[in-house]
This record gives structure tokens, C-alpha cells and sequence, in this order.
């Protein structure tokens, strides 16, 4: 396990594939860690440097005073591809991970050379839904959302599987600060008129069944970017990723031809 001191923060994260191969970089989203892309990792090109990290207050890595803010969250980011010596990746971002690799392209282009923007949107919820979830997490803990947010997270027939208990326990077991300080982070961001900036190659992928960021927000927010494209995975949550890891990958492999990082 490796972690990287930023300062303020301490990341851990793991770098897989060719040490010397084009890097892909993995942001996750909110109650998750670096496992998230297990399923989807094995199934990709060979020879890529595949690179993902727990956000702050997630997985194993520090957990600063919450709240956080977007702009925290993307420095976090921009300091470990700096540290890594990373340039010129493919940015995979995931809900909130898609908010930070909005974020992160806009920041600094000579990092990132085209984003997946997977169930994500240039802006998620209202503040109001958002303040509602911390004050249940500073009350009650995650585990009294638990339930809900599977039903966001997974589709129905996913959530009839033995499986779905491990992404619960996952959730759960996050630091219910770092849980909070995140979607406060969520609850500021508003990126429509700077992702709109954006000039660079991008894709959209979206479940039909994500009950967190619809398909249509997906959609609109990688529609925001000239040239974009964008896919639709059914049978699938907010996470297709776990629920249709195949498709996921050769979705994500045609990306890297088109842009010519494999």
C-alpha cells in the first residue's frame, strides 16, 4: 500500500499495469474506496498505468476536518499526479469523482487529456437534499441511509444478489465525517458555465436504473462539451461499473483507442 503526504492530506492509492504505460487515473465516488474499479481494471488493454486513490476522508486514507470543499478536493487530485509525475492521463471520474475530474480539466489541462464523466453532473442535487443527508450522518451515522442509498446505487435485480451486502458494509465502514465533509463538497458545486469551457475529448456513461444521477443529467453534462459522446448502460445503478463490469471496460476501451492512448 503506498500513501502520498500532500500536506494537509494524506492519500492512499495504488498504481497497477506498466509502470512505464500511458496512465489511466480512477476517481470514486461518494462512500466508496479504491475498489470500486476491481471488476473493471483485469478487463482493460494490457500496457496501460492504471492509477486510483481513496479520497479524503474515504478508504484508508486521512481524514481532515470536514466540510471539504470542491476546490480541496481537486487540489488533492492535482497533488498526486504531481507527485506521481503523472501528465497527460485519461481521468475516469465516478459521481463525485466525475465533479473532480470537471474540476481538475478545467484547473490544469496539461494533466488531464480526456475525461470519462461516468454518472456524474455538473452539478448534483440542491443543497437542501444535501444538508438534510449531513445532519442525518452527524445525528445517526451512514448506516441510517444505508438502505436508501443502495436503492440509488444499485438496480433492482442487483439488489436481490449476496453481493449487494458488501457494497452496504462498504459504505457503512466509510468515516461518517469524511462522508459528510464530501457531499458538502457536492452541495457547493455548481460547474455548468466552466465545463462548458472545455475543449477537450470526452464520454458520458450513465445506468438506466441510477436513481443518484439520472441519465439525463449525465447526458446534459457531457453534452456541455463540443464532440462529446455518450452511452447508456441498462440493467445498471449508479455504480455500472460493479454491476456491468464488461461492458463498462469495452465502453472505456474504445474511449482509449478513439483518443489514442492505447
Amino acid at each position: 500500500m503506498r500513501i502520498a503526504d500532500l500536506g494537509d492530506v494524506r492519500l492512499h492509492y495504488r498504481v497497477d499495469g506498466d509502470p512505464d504505460g500511458r496512465p489511466v487515473v480512477f476517481a470514486n465516488s461518494l462512500g466508496t474506496d479504491l475498489r470500486l474499479w476491481d471488476k473493471v481494471l483485469p478487463l482493460l488493454p494490457q500496457g496501460l498505468r492504471t492509477i486510483r486513490y481513496d479520497k479524503r476522508g474515504h478508504g484508508l486514507s486521512s481524514e481532515p476536518s470536514a466540510p471539504y470543499s470542491m476546490g480541496a478536493l481537486v487540489r488533492d487530485l492535482e497533488g498526486l499526479l504531481d507527485h506521481l509525475g503523472v501528465r497527460d492521463c485519461v481521468l475516469v471520474g465516478l459521481s463525485i469523482g466525475g465533479m473532480i475530474a470537471q474540476g481538475l480539466a478545467v484547473k490544469r489541462l496539461d494533466l488531464v487529456r480526456a475525461v470519462v464523466l461516468s454518472n456524474t453532473g455538473a452539478k448534483i442535487g440542491t443543497p437542501e437534499m444535501w444538508k438534510q443527508r449531513i445532519d442525518a450522518v452527524n445525528a445517526n451515522g451512514i448506516e441510517s441511509l444505508a438502505d436508501a442509498v443502495m436503492e440509488r446505487w444499485f438496480s433492482k435485480g442487483f439488489r436481490a444478489t449476496p453481493e449487494l451486502e458488501l457494497w452496504r458494509n462498504m459504505l457503512v465502514r466509510q468515516p461518517a465525517a469524511g462522508y459528510a465533509g464530501c457531499s458538502a463538497a457536492i452541495s457547493g458545486t455548481d460547474f455548468y458555465s466552466t465545463t462548458a469551457g472545455l475543449r477537450l475529448p470526452a464520454l458520458g456513461i450513465a445506468g438506466d436504473e441510477d436513481g443518484s444521477t439520472p441519465p439525463d443529467l449525465v447526458r446534459e453534462t457531457v453534452g456541455l462539451i463540443p464532440g462529446s459522446k455518450f452511452h447508456l448502460i441498462r440493467k445498471a445503478g449508479h455504480l455500472p461499473c460493479v454491476e456491468q463490469p464488461e461492458e463498462y471496460a469495452a465502453v472505456l476501451t474504445a474511449f482509449l483507442k478513439e483518443t489514442g492512448h492505447v
